[in-house]
């Protein structure tokens, strides 16, 4: 009788979107008793969106990446460091009350992601499915941690990647125009955010194209516009860089510089994806003498050249790259025995953990024939590949962790279940 009493009150998702929160809040709370206040007002925005957001507040425009008088660029997508320039303004720039106001925003966007997780959740498996997925998010230490450690896209990311899951598994059931706008809307809004999640956005219109009920002779109409849309969501940016850079850049112009910070000369092979030995002065230097476009062009070269010249060690590098983005570290067993701290040893539990139940539920989903097992399984196997060739880390993985959350329960439910008959 208790159970039965206790079970709409466990699977309420605005309780486990309250949990969520209370978990990341309680983090940042105990965290910035632990760090020096002036250290928390300069230390997390130490880097190009904090530089970016900085330029912007002091009026030079979207610039200086580095800090330094530099002019124009196209390094970072925009909404992120533009958002953090109004806290800047409002709260000052490199306060300890902007840092405050930006974790407790990504501990906001955090918990927010359980409420798409849920719906989507419970569109393929049910009830139990989506209770189970979106409590795992809700305690997922990854999550709870990122939004006090990284002051980033990460957290939006995470949410957004969450709402378009949600988003494209229930377009399929509608041909309201305003409804694949507002999808177009999303993604140029996901774009301008995290260009990397756009990897999926072919296969999520081509999985809807196909959906499309043959009586509706609708075809590739309704994915044209949202494609449309978002496309159009991002010509503004899109001409801006062209008036700067003289080249078509669409968002953003940095990943010749990524693709150089896991390949290249300066490799050490007892260096995590070999970057340590590489200063942000000596970058700094040369992206001033260089310029945006000449600094992003040299490094293309080096990358590709490494690349080409080092086969056999470029695989290698690979493999290290993906067990890293997978299970935090690449070296997981040596890690996990040689640290004293209980976090981070049940952050490399975890993420085996949901390495196994991603790999589970994606079988568990084509085994069944699920109506839904294209669009969540692309996301985990398809988003992190631009990680595994350039360099990788927990954070940067972490907007494919509310599909492979998905998966882990659905993989779960049916464990103890021992039935597959709740998948749709």
């Amino acid at each position: 009788m208790l159970l039965r009493k206790l079970v709409p009150i466990l699977t309420s998702v605005w309780l486990i979107t309250a949990a969520a929160f209370l978990a990341r809040v309680t983090f940042v709370w105990d965290q910035q008793r632990k760090i020096p206040h002036n250290v928390l007002a300069t230390v997390p925005f130490d880097h190009e969106a904090g530089n970016i957001a900085s330029a912007l507040t002091q009026g030079r425009g979207y610039s200086d990446v580095f800090r330094k008088p530099t002019g124009p660029t196209a390094w970072l997508a925009p909404i992120y460091p533009v958002f953090l320039a109004a806290i800047f303004r409002v709260c000052g720039g490199f306060t300890y009350s902007s840092f405050l106001v930006a974790a407790l925003f990504n501990c906001l966007l955090a918990a927010a992601a359980t409420v798409p997780i849920f719906f989507a959740a419970r569109r393929i498996g049910g009830l139990a499915v989506a209770a189970l997925a979106s409590w795992l998010w809700a305690l997922y230490p990854n999550g709870v941690v990122l939004p006090f450690e990284w002051i980033w896209d990460t957290s939006l990311s995470a949410f957004l990647a969450a709402a378009l899951l949600w988003a494209t598994l229930g377009l399929r059931e509608t041909s309201k125009y305003l409804d694949w706008i507002c999808y177009g809307i999303l993604w140029g809004i996901v774009l301008l955010t995290n260009p990397s999640l756009g990897v999926l956005l072919p296969f999520f219109l081509f999985w809807l194209a196909l959906g499309r009920k043959p009586a509706a002779r609708i075809s590739l109409k309704l994915p044209s516009l949202a494609l449309l849309t978002a496309i159009l969501c991002c010509v503004p940016w899109t001409i801006r860089n062209y008036s700067h850079f003289h080249r078509l850049i669409p968002i953003r112009s940095n990943f010749p510089f990524e693709l150089w910070l896991g390949n290249n000369d300066i490799f050490d092979e007892h260096a995590v994806g070999g970057i340590q030995r590489i200063t942000r002065f000596g970058e700094a230097r040369l992206y001033t003498q260089l310029g945006e476009t000449a600094f992003m062009d040299e490094k293309r070269r080096l990358a590709w050249e490494f690349i080409r010249t080092h086969r056999a060690l470029e695989l290698r590098l690979t493999g290290r790259r993906i067990v890293g983005t997978w299970l935090g570290t690449e070296s997981p067993w040596h890690d996990y025995f040689s640290t004293d701290s209980l976090l981070i040893r049940t952050i490399f539990i975890f993420n085996a953990f949901v390495a196994l139940g991603t790999i589970a539920g994606i079988v568990l989903l084509f085994t069944r024939r699920s109506l839904y097992a294209f669009p969540v399984s692309i996301v985990p196997l398809l988003f992190p590949l631009i990680y595994y060739v350039t360099h990788t880390s927990l954070r940067y993985r972490h907007p494919a962790d509310p599909a492979s959350l998905l998966l882990t329960a659905i993989a779960i439910v049916a464990l103890v279940s021992r039935s597959t008959n709740f998948i749709q």
